[in-house]
């Protein structure tokens, strides 16, 4: 499969790919005030959600150009909660859990909750103002898909639920798109099963039904689809870990259903925030060819060592 790592600034490398050249991209920028990536340039430091959003819409902008017109972006991301500490030092504190070690913060001296808007203890909302942005500059905003998450990290909270769960939204570039619905189908229900089996008694000859209930071979997929059902929009996966130095990475099973709904065997993927390869790693397992860009030049040995088989996958 082809490979393509850039490395630099997300912006700058955008530009140099043709325009309508992608088929799908898969990721997850880097949060708004959570981490520190150890360079000046990094998206996620800037002072109010606003900027934040600012920031992202640029990117994807740029984005929505490389895109191609039946293509789709598949775009993960976590939530905040705005906080004020003693000191005078500000900061948003994490509410996503294990997908990033629990509530790390990032010290945010420019900016209180007040000045953009917030109270300290608020929700940020991060996810939304970047979604509906994007639906503002043209993107079809088609679906929230919630990343539900079994093992999350504990919170020392009491007054509010552990949040265990993530936004996925999936956004295109036109209303008709690409989307194998078939590739990513869920096993039919045990519910469902039993209920085809018994059937619903009826008299009504357009039932099909036989003295023992529903006919299944007749009607098997009008009550039971042997394919199995549509995949639903809310995805139970585990948070992966990686022993390697990058602390927030996707799990391959989130990955997965993006790229093989989102795309055929021989597209091309991009992820323009690559970080530790995942999007890459999924991508050339399922023979699509893949797009990585990283800023910080120590995630991308971290990526192409996963990449060329030498690192661990990540299940989950």
């Amino acid at each position: 499969m082809k490979r393509q790592i850039l490395i630099g600034d997300v912006l700058e490398q955008l530009k140099t790919l043709p325009d309508e050249s992608i088929q799908t991209v898969v990721t997850s920028p880097p949060y708004w005030g959570l981490r520190d990536y150890g360079l000046d340039e990094q998206i996620g430091h800037e002072p109010t959600p606003q900027e934040y959003v600012n920031s992202l819409v640029k990117v994807f902008d740029e984005i929505h150009r490389v895109l191609k017109s039946t293509g789709t972006l598949w775009l993960n991301l976590g939530d905040s909660y705005a906080s004020v500490h003693t000191g005078g030092h500000k900061s948003a504190k994490s509410s996503v859990g294990a997908n990033h070690d629990g509530a790390q913060e990032i010290r945010q001296p420019k900016a209180s909750p007040k000045s953009y808007g917030l109270k300290d203890k608020d929700l940020v909302g991060i996810p939304w103002r970047v979604a509906f942005a994007l639906q503002e500059k043209g993107w079809y905003l088609r679906q929230d898909i919630i990343w539900a998450k079994p093992n999350v990290m504990p919170e020392s909270v009491r007054d509010r639920c552990t949040k265990s769960h993530e936004y996925l939204f999936l956004l295109t570039k036109s209303q008709k798109y690409y989307y194998d619905h078939i590739a990513i189908k869920e096993p039919v229900s045990e519910v469902s099963l039993k209920r085809a089996l018994s059937g619903w008694k009826t008299n009504r000859p357009s039932a099909k039904t036989s003295p023992q209930g529903i006919n299944v071979e007749v009607m098997g997929k009008r009550f039971v689809n042997p394919e199995g059902r549509n995949k639903r929009d809310v995805w139970f996966i585990p948070t992966a870990s990686y022993k390697g130095a990058h602390f927030a990475v996707m799990p391959e099973k989130l990955v997965e259903p993006c790229i093989l709904a989102g795309s055929r065997e021989n597209d091309l993927v991009l992820d323009p925030f690559m970080g530790s390869g995942t999007v890459g790693v999924v991508a050339e397992r399922h023979n699509r060819h893949f797009v990585g860009i990283e800023l910080n030049p120590e995630y991308v040995k971290l990526a192409l060592t996963r990449l060329d088989g030498k690192g661990p996958t990540l299940w989950g």
